[in-house]
């Protein structure tokens, strides 16, 4: 009785908005599986998993998150249903999921009811804590524990996670501390004939990638690179703009008006052993370069909104990480690269070239690479064990 009154006075307490539903694309033929991630932080351990089911499954899945997210074949991403009673039967009535796994533990009451009501069986992975949409947080009797109480298994990050969930409702049978599921950091492809020979011509040269860099940040990293260069004057910097058409124009004054050496990837010059500055411009190749470079500086990090790319794409690569203070909505990935001794911050251009001066030593960036490494890879085996709970219930075997 408390449940139902809790849920009663919830669905009176919501904000009469109008259906979204109308809009919905046509639903795939087959199976589905949705996929919900309440926030920024949720949406690439979501897009690891959703990757695995749609390649190894062969099932589409339909993502769906309040942050914009890019689609992919396989996948298909849409706003989260309003949390009223007559948004989540339309929007129920329109997918017709065969499982829901919500990441995080954010709870969607009218949602969760009728999908209980339906018997779709639904999953918490990446469990962090039950809590309700921040909008409609308060008190309603018996709430928490009859939502909890639906979810046939609740993958939680951590012990106190687990606490949480069981302190909340969740069944104790349910609950299971598995850890953090691994970030969508798919090894970024290369031409191996290209880095076979960039490598080769390279040889024992020490080598340092700057990544995606905002005009903004040119100065600095163009100072940290003559800085680094008076401990290993043999230094090479891969520099990749983050607007590629500023590649041209980046080259010509650094030759013309600053002295540098410089060669351009776009007209087919090679990196010779007289070149300090080789500038790239295809972002098909971070791939290529994160491959080649021991060390790699993500631009955007220093003074502009965040880095341009993602660090678990360096790590994932075996190429050491260093970045500014500016972490933008990846604050939490650097924060667990930070706790694993997998990164170096710095503040400055100065910092930067102090920094990369002692981490160009192969030893010292071997390091830092491989602690990277760890944290990029550490949690497929959390996305497989979600995985594996999702096969099983689909196959009806749990």
């Amino acid at each position: 009785m408390a449940a139902s009154l809790g849920l009663t006075l919830y669905n009176l307490g919501q904000r009469r908005e109008q259906a979204e539903g109308t809009d919905r694309p046509a639903r795939p033929t087959g199976r589905l599986v949705w996929l919900h991630a309440p926030g920024e932080g949720l949406v690439s351990p979501m897009l690891a998993l959703a990757r695995r089911l749609i390649e190894e499954d062969g099932v589409p899945v339909l993502l769906t998150s309040p942050v914009p997210v890019a689609t992919r074949p396989g996948m298909l991403v849409q706003p989260p249903p309003t949390d009223t009673p007559t948004e989540a039967r339309a929007f129920l009535d329109h997918w017709r999921p065969e499982i829901a796994v919500f990441a995080g533990g954010q709870l969607r009451p009218a949602v969760i009811h009728e999908a209980g009501e339906r018997a779709i069986p639904m999953l918490v992975v990446n469990g962090k804590a039950p809590a309700f949409l921040r909008e409609r947080d308060g008190w309603y009797p018996g709430l928490m524990r009859s939502a909890l109480a639906r979810f046939r298994a609740v993958l939680a990050v951590d012990e106190a996670a687990g606490r949480a969930f069981r302190k909340g409702g969740a069944a104790l049978s349910a609950v299971a501390v598995t850890g953090r599921m691994e970030e969508d950091s798919a090894v970024l492809p290369c031409v191996e004939a290209e880095r076979a020979a960039l490598a080769k011509l390279l040889a024992t040269r020490p080598v340092w990638f700057a990544a995606g860099v905002p005009d903004g940040e040119e100065a600095a990293v163009l100072q940290a690179h003559r800085m680094a260069q008076q401990h290993s004057h043999r230094l090479l910097l891969i520099l990749m703009p983050e607007d590629p058409a500023r590649a041209a124009p980046l080259a010509r004054q650094l030759e013309d008006v600053d002295g540098w050496t410089v060669a351009q990837r776009a007209l087919e010059e090679e990196p010779d052993p007289e070149v300090a500055v080789f500038i790239a411009d295809n972002p098909d190749e971070y791939g290529l370069w994160y491959r080649l470079a021991p060390v790699t500086f993500l631009g955007g990090s220093l003074s502009g909104k965040g880095p341009v790319r993602h660090p678990m794409e360096a790590a994932a690569l075996g190429s050491a990480i260093l970045h500014g203070p500016r972490t933008g909505q990846l604050g939490p990935v650097f924060g667990r690269l930070g706790a694993a001794w997998a990164t170096r911050a710095v503040a400055s251009a100065t910092d930067l070239g102090e920094a990369l001066g002692d981490v160009i030593s192969p030893d010292r960036a071997a390091r830092l690479a491989q602690a990277a490494w760890a944290v990029a890879s550490e949690g497929a085996e959390v996305t497989g064990t979600a995985l594996n709970h999702i096969r099983a219930i689909m196959d009806g075997e749990a």
